[in-house]
């Protein structure tokens, strides 16, 4: 009878210790890929530096609209100058040179 209960006791350690293992294992497999996970926060903080990258990216773009916007507005023959740069104008009496190498 001793032995009986000795056999259950062990039976009922071994089973503890057997759920035990399987809630930590599902904890550690919850931790890694589940909702905010350890992967989803890495994916995170990847994302957020690609994120502030185009920030920087778009206020020195920003900022560079600005000072052409200030400079159009002074100085009128700015805008002749972007215009004909840029869209290559010129006037009836000019004659064009084209750099090639450019």
């Amino acid at each position: 009878m001793k032995r009986k209960k000795e056999v259950r006791k062990s039976f009922r350690k071994k089973v503890l210790i057997a759920g035990v293992g399987f809630l930590f294992l599902v904890l550690l497999v919850a931790s890694f890929f589940g909702k905010r996970g350890l992967l989803e926060i890495y994916q995170a903080k990847k994302n957020k530096q690609e994120l502030l990258q185009k920030i920087d990216k778009l206020q020195k773009k920003k900022s560079q609209l600005k000072k052409d916007i200030k400079e159009i507005k002074e100085n009128p023959e700015a805008m002749e100058k972007k215009a004909r740069k840029k869209l290559w104008l010129v006037r009836p009496d000019e004659i064009v040179i084209v750099d090639e190498k450019k």
